[in-house]
């Protein structure tokens, strides 16, 4: 169930995607008075279709949703009539010429765009990006970050939950090369900024870094008063009730569940005396927790569930959205700052920098879809950007066969003040695919890698 869920939505952010892309040339192409033969989304046996007349243009959609074009009336192509000649692409000027290629990409762009403000006028929510404690010897630890601080914004840009803040980190490092600023609000109030120095080996591998970070979300203490009691367990049979106060265990007192709770789990099979509290009154109670394998060691259980204090998630929780102005300009700032990532991501993986381990294959996006989908509309809508913004920036690449090649050729005319010959554009679309296809089989290998790690 959970593949076909990945797949549908694989197939709708895709579709989706190419649509945008197509339209961008397509719209362009006409009102630059370039005839449009066929729109498509999709390849492969056609499964439906549309044409006004004979001189409108087709509308197909076909069979495999994994890419789509644009057919103009085009002389490399074939024989035009005579008629067409003036609606060619390749009888237009340069700048519209330019103009029909590049637009496929910047609808991409813009669509991430409308995306971000949608999701900042919508609103979102999330845990408070409050620091929890932090471990010595760890990346937090060195830049002094102290529990209890509440991050204020990373690399200059406004993070607002603690997910956020860390995808903001993850996907910062690389710019880190002189350390990653990060403003901090501490607990008195006092604005600050801590510099993380992130070693450029573990810059490259988000895995990595997210462990060397050692940045954990703050959790309040929550008093060890018991919320629920499973029927039949150790609790249940030893008489404890819930809205019981734990008090100590064998003379150890305890004000914080979590650490009551690891006491527990390492006296699995021992007998313990605990005090307790009830109803203004104390007494003792003796059990043993029972011994339960837990990820592959054995742990003390007595079933019982934590009262959580009245306002306890609200103070962890924060919601928050923009006017339509604000969230328009944060909008255009996220596609900017994401754009600026991927391009140097790609940089990076190019000369060396950057693992090939961050490339993501058609497995790896559609469980993102699939994933992304089933934590809500917000965290779906941010996950199409990113592939949104992903798509702009590679078709921009200056690679032949992808529309950044053919604007490089086109710059080339701008220069040299006629067009490439179709022969040198033949060689270098030849030397595109290659790359292109060597590339979605690193890909698509690297996905069935992840797949039996």
């Amino acid at each position: 169930m959970e593949t076909l869920n990945s797949l549908f939505y694989f197939i709708v952010v895709i579709a989706l995607l190419v649509a945008i892309h197509e339209f961008g040339h397509f719209w362009v192409a006409r009102k630059t008075g370039v005839k449009v033969l066929r729109f498509s989304i999709g390849f492969g046996k056609v499964i439906w279709k549309y044409q006004k007349d004979a001189a409108s243009t087709e509308y197909v959609l076909s069979a495999i949703p994994l890419g789509g074009y644009v057919k103009m009336v085009d002389e490399r192509e074939g024989d035009v009539a005579v008629e067409d000649l003036p609606y060619a692409f390749t009888q237009k000027p340069l700048w519209a010429r330019t103009a029909i290629v590049a637009a496929g990409p910047v609808f991409n762009l813009l669509l991430a765009v409308l995306l971000y403000w949608a999701v900042f006028m919508i609103g979102d929510s999330g845990m408070r990006p409050m620091v929890g404690k932090v471990e010595a010897s760890t990346l937090a630890a060195q830049a002094g970050f102290v529990e209890g601080e509440e991050i204020i914004a990373v690399n200059n840009i406004k993070t607002v939950t603690w997910r956020e803040t860390i995808e903001t980190i993850l996907s910062s490092a690389m710019d880190a090369e002189d350390g990653m600023p990060v403003e901090v609000k501490t607990a008195d109030g006092v604005l600050l900024t801590r510099t993380l120095s992130i070693p450029v080996e573990t810059s490259q591998n988000p895995e990595q870094l997210f462990k060397k970070l050692g940045l954990k979300a703050w959790q309040p203490t929550v008093p060890p008063m018991i919320g629920r009691i499973i029927e039949g367990s150790v609790a249940a049979k030893s008489g404890l009730q819930v809205g019981d106060l734990i008090i100590s265990a064998d003379g150890i007192e305890f004000t914080d569940w979590m650490v009551w709770v690891d006491y527990v789990q390492a006296r699995a099979g021992q007998a313990m005396e605990i005090l307790i509290e009830r109803d203004g009154q104390t007494q003792l109670i003796a059990l043993t927790p029972a011994s339960i394998i837990e990820n592959e060691k054995i742990v003390g259980k007595i079933g019982v569930g934590v009262q959580i204090p009245e306002g306890f998630r609200e103070s962890l929780m924060i919601e928050y959205s923009l006017p339509p102005v604000e969230a328009l300009k944060a909008a255009f700032e996220r596609t900017w700052y994401y754009s600026g990532v991927t391009l140097k991501m790609i940089g990076h993986m190019f000369v060396g920098k950057a693992s090939v381990e961050n490339l993501s294959g058609p497995i790896s996006i559609a469980q993102y879809a699939g994933k992304s989908a089933e934590m809500g509309l917000v965290a779906f809508l941010k996950f199409l950007a990113i592939i949104s913004i992903s798509l702009g920036v590679l078709n921009l690449l200056p690679i032949p066969v992808l529309d950044g090649g053919h604007l490089l050729m086109f710059a080339i005319e701008a220069i040299k003040g006629s067009p490439v010959t179709e022969k040198v554009q033949i060689f270098f679309q030849q030397i595109g695919m290659t790359i292109l296809l060597a590339l979605m089989a690193l890909a698509m290998f690297l996905d069935i890698e992840r797949l039996f790690q």
